[in-house]
């Protein structure tokens, strides 16, 4: 049996919930099931069933060990098989994504006469501590970014443009092995740096300009987030005060992360170092998020409520954006393993400063 239907029916038997309909891509992924927007699965406390159209058949014949299979035609929907698994377990309660349905999709959910009970973020909850396997998973993901790192800044000249900055990330990425970008690659040059999400332009870099890339991989489902500034030829002196006060803000942060500390005060810790530089107001995002499937927990930010243990994983990124000059965000995805924060990825943080060419 899949560890993680396991997880599921202890969350059912801890809320008293009887059965939990499962819609969205991230949670099939995490039971290790088909993804297919034609797959529907539902847990109960005993059974489980994967609720397809007849393509997925073949594919899951091969796939799935955990589930019983029911089987609708395309095009009929999927309800009246749900129905029927619901009736046929004794079931009266039935969890739903909040996230992952639409308003009609309920009010017909609503009519098979079932208690609904609508989830938020107890779902992100539910997979924020990671096992070894998921732990090994994402590492595989942050070797993987650390590698391709290192390609992109071999090739990083004068004159090219973002465009092309990012497009070299995403070539190294998946001709690596990657079956995908964790999100939209952020490159930001000169200036434009200082735009915390800035997507690639045909802006050209320039000799002494900050270069941001921030970026992740995707493998086996699990994804990596990293970011590193480096600089073809010296910066000017207050972006290299900046970097020293991010990377600063970075290591406390990180020695922040530990069982028992809420995510609020780990951003706080970060954060205080940026304010005490006298930077406080370019800091303007929180310190960092869960790291896993996508869309995890913790949030490590102004409100987070989080309390950490082991297993979680999270990134750890402070910024400075100082605007019309540049910006400075540095990252690590960071395991809280044995009582201390550790760094996954190992791309040096050092001020690197590459000749210009």
């Amino acid at each position: 049996m899949n560890a993680h239907v396991k997880n599921v029916r202890a969350f059912l038997a801890k809320r008293d919930i009887d059965a939990f309909l499962i819609k969205s891509k991230t949670m099939k992924k995490y039971l290790g099931t088909l993804t297919g927007s034609g797959c529907n699965v539902l847990v109960t406390t005993e059974r489980g069933f994967l609720i397809m159209d007849g393509r997925y058949v073949n594919e899951a014949s091969e796939r799935e060990r955990d589930l019983e299979f029911r089987v609708h035609a395309q095009g009929e929907g999927y309800l009246g098989e749900l129905r029927e698994a619901l009736a046929s377990c004794g079931c009266k309660t039935l969890a739903v994504e909040a996230d992952a349905i639409r308003v009609p999709e309920y009010r017909e959910l609503e009519r098979l006469g079932f208690e609904l009970v609508l989830l938020g973020d107890e779902v992100a909850r539910m997979r924020m501590v990671k096992d070894d396997a998921e732990v090994a998973a994402v590492q595989r993901a942050v070797d993987l970014a650390d590698d391709v790192y290192a390609r992109v800044i071999e090739r990083l000249r004068v004159g090219m443009t973002e465009h092309e900055v990012g497009a070299l990330v995403q070539y190294y990425t998946l001709s690596a092995g990657a079956e995908a970008m964790s999100f939209d690659t952020i490159v930001g040059t000169g200036p434009h740096s200082a735009l915390p999400h800035g997507r690639p332009t045909d802006r050209v870099i320039q000799p002494h300009e900050p270069v941001l890339i921030d970026f992740g991989a995707q493998l086996d489902g699990y994804q990596s987030d990293m970011t590193r500034v480096c600089f073809l030829g010296e910066p000017v002196e207050r972006m290299r005060e900046m970097y020293e006060v991010v990377l600063a803000a970075q290591l406390t942060g990180i020695d922040a992360i530990r069982p028992g500390m809420a995510a609020r005060d780990v951003d706080a810790a970060a954060r205080k170092v940026i304010a005490d530089a006298g930077y406080g107001e370019y800091f303007t995002h929180g310190l960092g998020h869960g790291i896993g499937l996508g869309g995890d927990l913790p949030l490590l930010n102004q409100s987070g409520d989080v309390v950490l243990g082991e297993g979680m994983i999270m990134s750890c990124e402070p910024g400075v954006y100082l605007p019309g000059v540049g910006g400075v965000r540095i990252e690590d995805d960071v395991v809280l393993r044995d009582g201390v924060g550790c760094p996954m990825n190992t791309t040096s943080k050092q001020l690197l400063v590459l000749d210009v060419r």
